[in-house]
């Protein structure tokens, strides 16, 4: 048996891992392409008993680039701040 886990990373709100053994590699790729699928921390293919992270490859045949690390938490960093100027705004 051959399928794909998507680990999606929503921030501070968590992350969530899509599992369905029905989706094909080429419907991962599809959905990435159509922004269906945003925010990937990694993309693994499980086939029997190995896993082999194939993040790269996906993003490459998706003709995405990939985000750096430091990319991946940009809203966190957007409340932070807003969180901020509303405390120093009572100040």
């Amino acid at each position: 048996m051959q399928y794909f886990v998507v680990m999606i990373d929503y921030g501070r709100r968590g992350r969530e891992a899509i599992v369905d053994p029905e989706v094909t590699r080429r419907e991962v790729i599809s959905r990435i392409a159509s922004g269906e699928y945003k925010n990937i921390s990694f993309i693994h293919e499980i086939a029997g008993c190995s896993v082999e992270d194939i993040t790269a490859e996906i993003l490459g045949e998706a003709a995405l680039p990939e985000v750096a690390a430091a990319g991946l938490d940009l809203q966190a960093d957007q409340f932070d701040h807003i969180r901020d100027l509303r405390k120093h705004e009572r100040a």
